[in-house]
């Protein structure tokens, strides 16, 4: 896999040679772009921007994600998998929580359902958007091959996640509306914490297996056969891949008034702007999950699909509950009827594709049609 440039073997016994390793990085785009968003973030925070600033502030949002997905490349590679899978899906959902608390925080009517609408598309998207994707972009030359036990159990623990957290309020009587009692909430935090837990130590201990990349037989394969980075480059990736994530989301939230007025102005939704939070916070994931079905490693496509849709509900929904003590807004996390159709079908549609093993791009254009129709339906409910 190529992380970027040519690494030292022999880093730790000739320090010459390391720093010679460390000067092209510190040269590269990915290094000043990301540091680049920290002033930018600093001066345009809280502030109303004019168009043209705006443009150049996307333009800038654009590259700190392609720099975050280098950079998770980078950390991925020194870890190997399945823990590279979880570097990304974890530090995204994290800014993801910040996100969503900083909006939730300046109140209004939006505000109530800003976590369910974003955690939920956050799961339409990973399970339709980054998996379709993903089998289209690795079918090119045939079907996609993966672990199907991996997988099953991956999209087993998201529908679960789910239905528990996002469902359930829908049907429950304590309190009025698509709300949980604050019984009900602390029960659905823990139960989702447990699970996303019980399934990180499933991934990266005793069935370890079961989430690395298989040949045509189903048997696992090492792909990886670049030199790993230094210990250096990887620490100096990971700092770099945290900058440009609170980059990614921090100037999501400066260009967020200039979002949410042209979503008022096109008479859309106000759930319009959780799928905008969504579709900016997964991008690194989406890339490097494309990118991985490219280089034929479909399940860690799945890994990082999958993974992120569980860090989403599984680490949001805990987080959430707990502000809940300090913020007045109420937490809406019901779904919609429609909502609850879309993940039904979306459900099925991943059983069928994991349970066989392999996938072709039929497969792929099912899940991104759910996608579109997601993505169609919140523009027009």
């Amino acid at each position: 896999m190529d992380v970027g440039g040519a690494f030292c073997p022999t880093w730790n016994t000739r320090t010459m040679a390391a720093d010679r390793d460390i000067r092209p990085l510190l040269t590269r785009w990915t290094t000043w772009v990301p540091l680049l968003t920290l002033p930018v973030l600093v001066a345009g925070w809280g502030r109303s921007i004019p168009v043209l600033v705006a443009v150049l502030v996307a333009l800038l949002l654009a590259g700190a994600v392609l720099a975050a997905v280098h950079h998770a490349e980078v950390v991925a590679h020194k870890v190997g998998e399945p823990f590279g899978s979880l570097v990304l899906a974890v530090a995204v959902t994290i800014i993801e929580v910040g996100l969503i608390l900083t909006l939730t925080a300046s109140g209004g009517a939006s505000a109530q359902t800003l976590g369910r609408d974003t955690v939920f598309a956050a799961v339409i998207i990973t399970c339709n958007g980054i998996v379709g994707a993903s089998i289209l972009a690795g079918s090119r030359r045939g079907p996609v091959v993966f672990n199907a036990e991996g997988a099953g159990g991956a999209l087993a623990t998201v529908v679960i996640l789910t239905g528990v957290c996002l469902v359930l309020p829908t049907f429950t009587t304590s309190t009025p509306g698509p709300q949980f009692s604050m019984q009900q909430l602390a029960f659905a935090a823990v139960a989702s914490l447990a699970l996303y837990v019980l399934f990180v130590l499933t991934q990266t201990g005793r069935h370890r297996d079961f989430f690395l990349p298989v040949d045509e037989s189903g048997a696992p394969v090492e792909v990886d056969h670049a030199e790993p980075p230094s210990v250096r480059q990887t620490w100096i990736s990971v700092a770099l891949l945290l900058v440009s994530l609170v980059g990614v989301v921090g100037l999501a939230k400066v260009e967020s008034k200039s979002l949410e007025s042209l979503v008022a102005a096109a008479g859309l939704p106000q759930a319009v702007v959780g799928v905008v939070i969504a579709v900016v916070v997964l991008a690194p994931e989406t890339l490097a999950a494309v990118r991985a079905a490219r280089r034929g490693r479909m399940q860690i496509s799945l890994n990082l699909a999958y993974g992120s849709a569980m860090a989403s509900v599984g680490l949001t929904v805990p987080v959430l509950a707990i502000a809940t003590l300090w913020v007045d807004t109420p937490l809406l996390l019901g779904l919609a009827p429609v909502h609850i159709l879309l993940f039904a079908l979306t459900v099925i549609a991943g059983m069928l594709t994991v349970v066989p093993g392999r996938a072709t791009r039929l497969q792929g254009g099912l899940h991104l049609s759910l996608l579109a129709a997601y993505l169609f339906l919140s523009a027009n409910p």
